[in-house]
């Protein structure tokens, strides 16, 4: 059909709540609307590199020992990732636009520009059932795990986000930020409530099996080691328990795992840090892959928040044959980052669009069937 307006539709996806997939092509003040059908998934798993551009995903590639997973992808597309309040975004406004589709100011978790709380996706899909889960190398109180469970003016409340935690409808957590919990400074002990709550809660590793109940894990203080530092393959491990629990709801779930600290070895400019946080997250990718080729119901997507450090691979010295990482800032910066997807509606995450789409395309998947 042929639709003939002066207006430029930003974003048609959300409308059509069956199976469909709508593209656009725009030719001056004419609008041609072409639906095809997708099938849908049961579940998807959204995976978020912090502060991941091209050039940290090209890292990836070139220094793993390993067949990269990233090369294992058949969509891929952009977003672009300006906030409400900044050509820039941090990362609590680039979650934000994840988790409700709306453009908000920096700094803020699950609310909108004018600090209203909005639902988030998470909390739309418990409420039809689904299983919800939440991963992160950070703080699971940090900006990107909390803009799923959350509702904050400001990302640094972390006492106020963390209390949030105990009546949510997380199915699954696991992350740092046990002090937020336990050591707070309006003294109360977060971790009972947790339990009072129905959460099987471990604070000293990650178990080999799940519970029967809601289950939490909250393994270091603040943020997890780094890889340098002897993590380990906790992002990879903690992902495998997660889809092992929540594959068990028959509604389908929705699971979000972030590598946080790509993030943070680009604010340090260290090229080591950055680099094997990223070879850690592209195993945790095999892992979603994996599970989702096996399970044929599962979408897997890989995107980040924002760009960190102005990384780029660069010659070193003039010489072409030897690659030297390099940064230029200390800070994010504004460059769209990829989007990669693979499984049932991969499709829809063609072509270049704005960060808030990702959760009007997942949440158009996930609709009613």
């Amino acid at each position: 059909m042929k639709l003939k307006t002066p207006l430029f539709i930003l974003s048609i996806v959300a409308v059509f709540t069956f199976s469909s997939c709508v593209s656009l092509q725009v030719n001056e003040n004419e609008v041609t609307v072409t639906e095809t059908t997708v099938k849908k998934p049961k579940n998807i798993i959204f995976l978020v590199g912090d502060g991941m551009g091209l050039s940290q995903v090209s890292s990836s590639i070139y220094y793993n020992t390993n067949k990269p997973n990233f090369e294992r992808f058949s969509t891929i597309g952009l977003s672009k990732t300006s906030s409400s309040s900044d050509l820039i975004t941090d990362s609590a406004a680039g979650a934000t636009a994840f988790s409700i589709g709306l453009k908000t100011y920096n700094g803020a978790i699950g609310v909108n520009k004018d600090t209203i709380a909005v639902e988030t996706i998470s909390e739309k899909l418990s409420k039809r059932g689904f299983g919800i889960g939440l991963i992160s190398t950070s703080s699971i109180v940090h900006a990107t795990p909390a803009s799923f469970f959350a509702h904050s003016k400001s990302r640094r409340l972390y006492d106020d986000i963390a209390a949030f935690l105990p009546t949510s409808n997380v199915d699954f957590f696991a992350g740092g930020g046990l002090k937020f919990f336990n050591k707070r400074k309006d003294g109360k002990n977060l971790i009972e409530a947790l339990r009072k709550n129905g959460y099987d809660i471990n604070t000293t590793e990650l178990t080999e099996t799940v519970s029967d109940k809601k289950q939490g894990f909250l393994l270091a203080e603040d943020g997890m080691p780094k890889m340098i530092e002897g993590r380990g393959n906790f992002l990879e491990k903690a992902t495998k328990l997660a889809l092992q629990k929540l594959s068990k709801n028959d509604t389908g779930f929705f699971l979000m795992v972030e590598g946080s600290q790509i993030d943070w070895g680009g604010h340090n400019n260290e090229a080591d840090y950055l680099i094997s946080e990223l070879i850690d997250f592209d195993a945790t990718l095999g892992a979603a892959l994996d599970f989702a080729k096996q399970n044929g119901e599962t979408l897997v997507i890989v995107t980040a928040d924002h760009e960190t450090g102005g990384f780029t691979l660069s010659s070193d010295s003039g010489d072409y044959n030897k690659i030297k990482p390099t940064f230029s800032t200390s800070g994010h910066s504004g460059t769209m980052v990829p989007v990669f997807a693979e499984g049932p509606g991969a499709t829809l995450f063609n072509g270049i669009y704005e960060n808030t789409e990702i959760y009007y395309k997942m949440l158009s998947l996930l609709s009613e069937k």
